[in-house]
């Protein structure tokens, strides 16, 4: 794995919950700032496939997604890391660190730490089909308060 700071492996807090929804689920997550509140809404992702106390961060994957406004730079950022789950012979990410976070021209590159998820390791959670932007809302807030984002998953 290359060179990472203590703060590129430092477990980020959980700032993100699940709500109920009719057959999928919808994903609430916040952070300081919108960056954070979009690698938030990835780890309610993936830990709603596994329990990511037990994922370690042994590989690193890079990623970019963009889009034409905020709500498909998400929707493709989360659909990027999907598709690694997919075809990065099932990578389940314990982190991901957004490096570059361009709203103005609605592009992401990222990181996602983690490792090959593992039966009898990992337990088995819930499979994420696809992301929807079904009721998907995005709220970047003034300073006192939290940005936060909502996304409903085809499960």
């Amino acid at each position: 794995m290359e060179d990472l700071s203590a703060e590129d492996l430092a477990i980020p807090p959980i700032k993100y919950e699940y709500l109920d929804h009719t057959a999928d689920v919808q994903l609430h997550a916040w952070g300081e700032t919108l960056e954070e509140a979009f690698e938030q809404c990835a780890m309610a992702m993936f830990g709603y496939m596994t329990d990511l106390d037990k994922v370690e961060m042994k590989e690193i994957h890079h990623l970019e997604a963009e889009g034409h406004d905020l709500q498909s730079l998400l929707f493709h950022f989360l659909d990027e890391l999907l598709f690694m789950f997919s075809a990065e012979h099932f990578l389940v990410a314990r982190k991901v660190k957004i490096t570059e976070f361009d709203v103005e021209n609605f592009k992401i590159k990222a990181m996602a730490l983690g490792e090959e998820f593992t039966l009898g390791k990992h337990p088995q959670g819930t499979e994420v089909k696809a992301i929807t932007y079904s009721a998907m809302q995005i709220y970047d807030r003034p300073v006192n308060e939290r940005p936060e984002v909502f996304v409903i998953i085809d499960i």
